[in-house]
């Protein structure tokens, strides 16, 4: 105990100083859904189309003096900004400049032995798997730097966290056999994180995936699933698999949060000047995602109290599950001290074929076919199936108002009634 409450002490000091140093389709209108809609803007379409050997966005002609009234720095960049999907007074400055926030270009891994003592069993991690090599990275670090570039199960992937927005989002790095290294702009859009690559200094948006400014405008990064779950369930998961290192080349206090107090639903979210959706509160926490032309969002106070959702999301089976036990990485000063958030799974509810129904059972996730449990990874742990996983479905816990900003149309599941 006289350990735990030094390190409070420790952390808690030394993040008051740290923080000087942060800018800061369609769905039948009979089901669980709500599809009305505020009067958002509509954000400049972007071309729904993959990388392709030479920019898919024509010059602007008229770029130069679209860009006088820019809310950002040009200088020193060697973008191509008569190339751009958005409106240039959509972004801003968030306070720092390129790479102010570091990112992590040589990452470090500990195992999960090594890691023990300075995880919590409810610590928030970014897990995911490629090629049975599973991963985590820790929101104490990603939080401090945001972008992450790794390689794992052979794929060269960036792990990125947006705090203001709590968006975690991993992409694979490659774009036509072409690995791409990126960093933080420095610059927002809808209060979310816009990377920068270093091969083009194309600008991308981090919560879509999409570059919006630059020599790959139009084009998209390809998402890999990942999840925000506590550090003891991927512990359980993955005994023998490596977790992000806080020896990474810097000094941070990790394990503190420089974004106190940001977790407050009903507070406005920071350097945001959108419309913001009111069909739920700024900053309540949803599961979303988005099926083919369909975007849909599952609140985590519906998730928290129903636990196990089955629902067809334009033509897809998906199950989601809520599970307690994962702390906030933005409330309190010290991620310790934290509320209790819970985390999410999504997956296709398919199995060889076969459709699959869940329910909560004993605090745990079973299908009623075959009578498996499945953990929050969407593996069976028990039963007919177990050592089977389900495919997961891309989908990330994001706060409500940047994905309503990115995506206007999106159907919010309202429950089982």
């Amino acid at each position: 105990m006289l350990l735990v409450s030094a390190k409070r002490w420790l952390l808690a000091g030394t993040v008051l100083a740290a923080v000087a140093g942060i800018a800061c389709g369609s769905q039948a209108s009979d089901q669980p859904f709500d599809n009305s809609r505020s009067d958002a803007a509509t954000n400049l379409a972007v071309p729904d189309t993959g990388p392709g050997p030479s920019p898919i966005v024509e010059p602007d002609i008229n770029y130069r003096s679209e860009l006088d009234g820019a809310r950002f720095q040009t200088s020193g960049w060697r973008t191509d900004f008569s190339r751009h999907t958005v409106p240039f007074d959509s972004l801003m400055s968030g306070g720092v400049g390129r790479d102010g926030i570091p990112p992590i270009d040589q990452p470090r891994f500990e195992t999960i032995e090594e890691a023990a003592p300075v995880m919590n069993d409810l610590e928030p991690v970014v897990a995911f798997k490629i090629n049975g090599e599973a991963r985590a990275y820790p929101l104490a670090i990603l939080t401090w730097h945001e972008v992450v570039n790794d390689v794992v199960g052979g794929e060269p992937v960036t792990v990125t966290f947006c705090p203001l927005c709590n968006s975690a989002v991993v992409f694979n790095r490659t774009i036509n056999g072409k690995v791409f290294d990126f960093g933080v702009s420095g610059n927002l859009r809808n209060s979310d994180l816009i990377m920068w690559d270093r091969q083009t200094q194309t600008w991308w948006q981090q919560l879509t995936g999409e570059a919006i400014i630059g020599e790959l405008a139009g084009h998209r990064l390809e998402f890999v699933p990942a999840s925000i779950i506590s550090w003891a369930d991927f512990r359980t998961a993955n005994p023998d698999s490596l977790v992000l290192s806080r020896n990474t080349g810097f000094s941070r206090p990790y394990g503190s949060n420089p974004y106190s107090g940001y977790d407050r639903v009903d507070r406005p979210p920071f350097l945001f000047d959108g419309e913001t959706d009111d069909r739920l509160l700024p900053k309540e926490r949803v599961a979303a995602l988005q099926i083919g032309d369909v975007s849909a969002a599952f609140p985590f106070p519906v998730l928290e109290s129903e636990r196990v959702v089955n629902y067809p999301v334009n033509g897809t089976d998906l199950v989601v599950f809520f599970k307690p036990g994962t702390l906030s990485a933005l409330d309190r000063a010290l991620i310790m001290d934290s509320n209790d958030v819970g985390s999410t799974g999504v997956f296709e509810a398919v199995l060889d074929g076969r459709k699959l129904t869940f329910r909560l059972e004993n605090g745990g996730f079973m299908d009623d076919q075959t009578g498996s449990v499945w953990n929050i990874l969407g593996e069976a742990v028990s039963g007919r199936s177990a050592g089977k996983t389900l495919t997961p479905i891309v989908h990330a816990n994001h706060f409500w108002f940047a994905w309503g900003a990115f995506n206007p149309d999106t159907l919010i599941y309202k429950g089982q009634r």
